[in-house]
């Protein structure tokens, strides 16, 4: 167990790679309760998550959910974040649990400047439990009357999980199917414990936050703060998609679209090593004389090499790009490689 967020997490149950393999091939479950939540409700609900976040929330249909951002007025990262439409007023923001309190008072103090809508903390309303892997679906479903088959990738249903209450949405942060579960929290320990009783023929493994780690990273999916912060851009980070473009305005909008028109100038890319190695995050990274640093980097166990994330001039971001990674005082060879590294079967 470690500190993480003003929470103690599990770093692992059983093993890293363990787990990790149970999510590929099988199932994980993760208590994921840390993560924060803020509901927006009100007249100009819609008009203010408009606003601040940099999706185009009126896509949304009413059980549809959205990969978005907020952004500072430069255009770079405050939070990434999803947005779950619960009704033509009300929206559910879900943001990352070492970013809730900074995140909740930025949206206090901006709210306001777009019209009537009540900005809540809602966390303490919500534990949220992730089901993620391929058997996810058959481990669930005997334990809801929500036909799940019926719930596409980014929308959620209400019902009862494991006679709880609950919101099952079909998202998550590993690169497979599955669904994350948000229960109060009072309930939280016997749906935990009815997924893993459910789970056992599948060999249904409890997650930590290191497996959580390594597959995000193997489904090249970035962690805020660490692979985009508030130097860093949507476009520098690969992100372009989450962008409204079509929007009229959002914060931070003018200095994207000058970053767009003009392309950015350095980019996120994935890498893998080709000497024996494991980069790591803070390592120093060069490519052309120009010096960075390794954002993300393990040993992906389902893929069995060692993979990455950097930062590098635009110029140098083609797939085939060699770069050299300083780990503790030897220089490796990696190099530049499509994104994702790992994408599940459809």
């Amino acid at each position: 167990m470690v500190p993480f967020a003003g929470w103690e997490m599990p770093v692992e149950y059983t093993g890293i790679i363990d787990e990790h393999l149970a999510v590929r091939t099988r199932a994980g479950l993760f208590d994921v309760s840390h993560m924060g939540q803020v509901e927006i409700a009100g007249r100009d609900a819609l008009r203010t998550v408009q606003a601040l976040a940099c999706n185009d929330a009126a896509r949304l249909q009413v059980g549809q959910a959205q990969y978005s951002a907020l952004l500072t007025e430069q255009g770079t990262f405050i939070d990434d974040i999803l947005v779950y439409r619960l009704a033509s007023s009300h929206f559910l923001l879900v943001v990352n649990a070492a970013h809730a309190a900074r995140d909740v008072a930025w949206l206090l103090e901006q709210a306001p400047r777009f019209g009537e809508a009540a900005i809540v903390d809602s966390s303490a309303r919500y534990a949220l439990l992730a089901l993620q892997g391929p058997a996810a679906m058959e481990v669930l479903q005997p334990l809801t009357g929500v036909p799940l088959g019926e719930v596409a990738t980014y929308a959620f249903a209400h019902g009862e999980v494991a006679g709880a209450r609950a919101m099952i949405s079909r998202t998550g942060y590993s690169g497979e199917d599955g669904f994350e579960v948000f229960v109060p929290p009072a309930s939280a320990a016997g749906v935990w414990q009815a997924m893993l009783d459910a789970g056992r023929e599948a060999d249904v493994r409890p997650c930590g936050l290191g497996a959580r780690d390594t597959l995000r990273l193997e489904a090249a999916m970035r962690l805020c703060g660490q692979d985009m912060d508030e130097t860093t851009t949507p476009l520098e980070a690969g992100l372009g998609w989450i962008v409204g473009w079509s929007k009229e305005s959002f914060v931070g909008h003018e200095p994207l679209r000058a970053e767009r028109e003009r392309g950015a100038a350095r980019r996120l890319v994935g890498f893998e090593m080709v000497d024996a190695g494991i980069a790591r995050h803070g390592h120093t990274v060069s490519v052309g004389g120009v010096a960075g640093v390794v954002t993300s980097g393990t040993y992906a166990p389902y893929l069995k090499k060692a993979i990455g994330f950097t930062y590098v001039p635009a110029s140098a971001a083609a797939p085939g790009t060699e770069l050299e990674v300083d780990i503790r005082g030897r220089r490796a060879r990696a190099r530049v490689v499509p994104l994702p590294f790992y994408k599940r079967a459809r």
